[in-house]
């Protein structure tokens, strides 16, 4: 059966029945418009002013000399502030593709992006105007760059890369002043045919062990996953909508479609942070009377910490979720000590798959810690051998995924789509297992996957033990080259009981590394089988990361 639509407006229809990214946030504001939407420092906006700047810019953006075609990028690189969000939105509501851009990479890997993407209009931040300018250098075309005061930068004063920034780089496309954009007259509705399964973003990988990819999913998508979650995570963000603090960076797939869509198109209220300072958020917490915060591990280990130096009462939480690293028992310990009434939530996911994908149960925060906990309802989670076969309870093959949250897609990557579709399943990348109950046990990543005297060992199972050992404060494990066993289980160290370099003189040092070497192996060997446990402990000042908090093993691997 098919309905007759010919004599409807396609105007009329589409506007009646699309599903976008656009459309939650009015919905939201038409429902709460005097409710604040977004804390940033000193300013509190509603939602009538967020959908009205919003509505702003993209009339802005249309009448832009130089302005992309529907279903074209334009590039945002935007810090964590309130105008990243009607920029966003903005994007979104005039049906072009939103591309977050992080702006810890270096120029080249920007260019690289841009000039991948084909992206041509840029908003940006005025500290940032380096990066687009060195890009340009690189010969990268922009032609028009909306810039952000941000008050915080003397444009063509920073340098990146080494490189200055140059007149003629400058002088290579036209700049438009956000504020001329937030100017622009909101009078009649907008009126664009936009699909719900048209593209609405762009997110580039991490691109840890080379040049990234382009995820693209559609509004759809990104609808669905986010309310999923807010379903998922409960009455703090769907019944009462709460208040969350964010400082995981917008430009991620985690604070943009795990935090701040579910809380904004559910009424809640976002407070803002540039950065992560354990201090500041606590204090936000306290103040505000949050009700939700989301970190990576290393942050709720800093948060225990400056809480036990300076309690304060963060009685109002009640979701404490964190993702993307296993979290120490420690830490875990510490979080209910000092968040006692809140909910301790593991979710997991992928850029291509909005996240979360899965989340941990109540029930399941001691016994199956570990585990990635259950699959979302609106995405089906399997396991697959390399054949393509589902396996059964108990064995371990690559995480699939189907459902509505699945990518669109890799631009400009038909060998890459191919591998990733194969059997009619998104291919995750990821090695795992699901148990009785229907959890997902997360083993490795396939390219992490440690082979070792014939056995493979999980990289990740390691750590998880490793983070608990004296001594060490963040750990990596990888393989590294082995005469005997092809590979040998090498763990990477932080630790507060082993100097610096430029702490201690060499010896000094070398003696305190090998006295917490080896009570790390001890404790490790109490704790994994003989195969699995380390054949050495390598201490190190940081860990190389990416800025989204990956730490980045094809680094390590290198140096040693």
């Amino acid at each position: 059966m098919k309905s007759d639509t010919t004599r409807i407006d396609d105007y009329d229809l589409n506007l009646a029945r699309r599903n976008t990214v656009g459309d939650a946030l009015t919905r939201a504001a038409e429902k709460s418009p005097r409710k604040t939407a977004v804390i940033d420092g000193d300013r509190r906006v509603t939602y009538a002013q967020l959908e009205h700047d919003a509505e702003a810019i993209a009339r802005g953006l249309l009448e832009l000399p130089d302005a992309p075609e529907q279903g074209e990028p334009v590039a945002v690189i935007v810090a964590n502030s309130y105008e990243f969000l009607p920029i966003y939105f903005a994007i979104a509501k005039a049906g072009r593709v939103v591309l977050p851009i992080n702006y810890g990479l270096t120029a080249d890997d920007i260019a690289w992006i841009l000039d991948d993407a084909g992206a041509s209009l840029v908003f940006v931040d005025d500290a940032m105007l380096p990066l687009v300018d060195a890009a340009v250098k690189l010969g990268t075309t922009i032609r028009t760059a909306v810039v952000r005061s941000s008050g915080t930068a003397t444009i063509g004063s920073a340098e990146t890369d080494g490189t200055s920034t140059q007149a003629d780089a400058s002088s290579a496309y036209q700049r438009r002043d956000l504020s001329e954009l937030l100017a622009t007259p909101v009078d009649e509705e907008l009126r664009i045919l936009i699909g719900s399964d048209d593209v609405v973003q762009c997110m580039y990988t991490s691109g840890t062990t080379g040049r990234p990819k382009g995820a693209l999913v559609t509004h759809s998508s990104v609808v669905t996953g986010v309310m999923s979650n807010s379903m998922l995570l409960g009455e703090g963000w769907a019944q009462k909508p709460g208040i969350t603090v964010v400082c995981l960076p917008l430009f991620h797939v985690t604070g943009l479609n795990t935090l701040a869509k579910p809380v904004l198109f559910m009424g809640g209220t976002l407070v803002i942070h540039h950065g992560f300072d354990p201090g500041a958020v606590l204090d936000a917490i306290e103040r505000e009377h949050a009700t939700s915060f989301v970190g990576l591990p290393m942050m709720w280990a800093a948060l225990v910490a400056e809480n036990s130096r300076q309690p304060r009462d963060l009685s109002s939480v009640d979701t404490a979720m964190y993702a993307m690293a296993q979290m120490p028992e420690r830490v875990l310990a510490g979080m209910d000590e000092m968040m006692p009434h809140a909910r301790k939530v593991l979710g997991s996911g992928q850029t291509e798959v909005v996240p979360a994908t899965t989340f941990q149960r109540s029930e399941h925060r001691h016994g199956k810690n570990a585990s990635w906990g259950v699959s979302s309802p609106t995405v089906r989670t399997r396991i697959m051998d390399p054949g393509g076969n589902l396996l059964p309870v108990g064995e371990v093959g690559e995480i699939v995924y189907r459902g509505p949250h699945v990518t669109a897609g890799y631009w400009n990557r038909p060998d890459a789509n191919e591998e990733a579709f194969r059997h009619g399943w998104f291919h995750s990348g990821d090695i795992g297992y699901m148990d009785e109950e229907g959890v997902i046990w997360f083993t490795d990543r396939v390219k992490d996957i440690i082979k070792t005297g014939g056995e493979n060992v999980s990289s990740m199972k390691v750590e998880r033990i490793l983070s608990d050992a004296p001594g060490v404060i963040e750990c990596s494990v990888i393989g590294t080259e082995h005469a005997r066993w092809g590979e040998a289980v090498t763990a990477v160290v932080l630790s507060d009981k082993v100097p610096s370099a430029d702490e201690a003189d060499p010896e000094v040092r070398q003696k305190a590394a090998e006295e917490v070497e080896a009570g790390i192996l001890a404790y490790v060997r109490e704790r994994l089988s003989g195969f699995e446990a380390p054949k050495r402990v390598e201490f190190i000042d940081a860990l190389p990361k990416t800025s989204t908090g990956k730490i980045r093993k094809n680094l390590l691997r290198d140096l040693f």
